[in-house]
């Protein structure tokens, strides 16, 4: 499986175009509605306001309920946008968001209009494309389940804390970032390589760091092996009837590029929200000046919540193309 997203976050519509399905796959559109549930904005305070129904239509690829195995193609359309909340981003390019890359690297001609294509919008697509992946994994026995591990310093934050937390930096004008630890179980071992291309946490790595805002990705133990000796951080093995298995995953389930048989686990950071209210130093790039820049608007104070269902279509594309499905 191959896909690509299209649109803009204030266009007429997001979608994708995703390739390689096999042909005969029903797919449940009650399952996919419910992972773009997930995602969807505005449903509490911790999120931004904008409301969008999130339906997808489907235009080719699928014919009486199955997956024909040429490319399926859907759009999500877009339908409460306030573009002129974002006038001033033309020129004031936001710190820390792609205003500024992405002006550069397309000669001024990128839509700036909510974020345009690096808008976190289009991740809705990436959820619809992950939602068809996630259901032909379960056909294998493959699931991938994700939680929030870390906010603003609070290890594993219960709903309450995460609701407190997000709600705290609304009020200061602010965002927060945080960490999402994903765990992918039922891969065989044998899957990837040591090289370029093959490598099993590359095929990860390339999937994650596409959505936005992920600026960090660890297996396993992670940055943790730095703080420990050889003897704690091998995994033993251990025979479980005909099957190697061992006794502990800091490995997160790859060794050399290559699946292990253990679940493969990781963690991605994703950095706090660009949009905040507070005012922030910038510069005018048609001025040549240093400015102020108040940024207006509706802007999610925290998107590691909406991010979860996100990071687990990611790490269900990345699967899918490891095994070759």
């Amino acid at each position: 499986m191959n896909y690509t997203i299209f649109g803009e976050s204030h266009g007429p519509a997001i979608g994708v175009v995703v390739t390689g399905l096999p042909s005969g796959v029903v797919l449940d559109m009650d399952a996919i509605a419910g992972e773009l549930a997930r995602r969807a904005p505005g449903q509490d305070a911790t999120s931004t306001a904008r409301k969008e129904a999130d339906v997808p239509e489907i235009l080719s690829g699928v014919f009486e309920g199955k997956t024909t195995g040429t490319p399926l193609a859907a759009i999500i359309r877009n339908t409460d946008t306030h573009s002129r909340d974002y006038s001033q981003l033309k020129d004031l390019p936001r710190p820390g968001h792609a205003d500024f890359s992405g002006s550069v690297r397309y000669q001024g001609c990128s839509d700036y209009r909510g974020g345009g294509h690096f808008s976190g919008r289009l991740t809705a697509s990436l959820v619809f494309a992950g939602a068809i992946a996630k259901q032909i994994l379960a056909q294998e026995g493959i699931t991938v389940i994700s939680r929030i591990s870390l906010l603003e310093g609070i290890q594993d934050p219960s709903p309450e804390e995460i609701d407190d937390i997000i709600l705290a930096a609304k009020s200061d004008g602010d965002s927060v970032g945080g960490c999402v630890a994903c765990t992918v179980s039922g891969i065989p071992a044998g899957f990837g390589a040591p090289d370029l291309g093959e490598n099993a946490e590359g095929m990860f790595a390339k999937h994650l760091f596409a959505v936005p805002a992920v600026k960090g990705i660890a297996f396993g133990a992670g940055f943790g092996f730095a703080s420990m000796r050889g003897s704690e951080a091998n995994d033993p093995f251990y025979m479980d009837g005909g099957t190697v298995k061992t006794r502990t995953n800091h490995a997160g389930g790859i060794n050399g590029g290559i699946t292990n048989g253990m679940p493969v686990e990781f963690e991605v950071v994703i950095r706090p929200t660009p949009s905040i209210s507070k005012q922030q130093q910038t510069v005018s790039l048609s001025r040549k000046t240093s400015e102020i820049l108040t940024v207006t608007g509706r802007h999610d104070p925290c998107i590691v919540k909406r991010a979860l269902p996100v990071i687990e279509a990611a790490a269900a594309l990345a699967v899918c193309e490891l095994l070759n499905m």
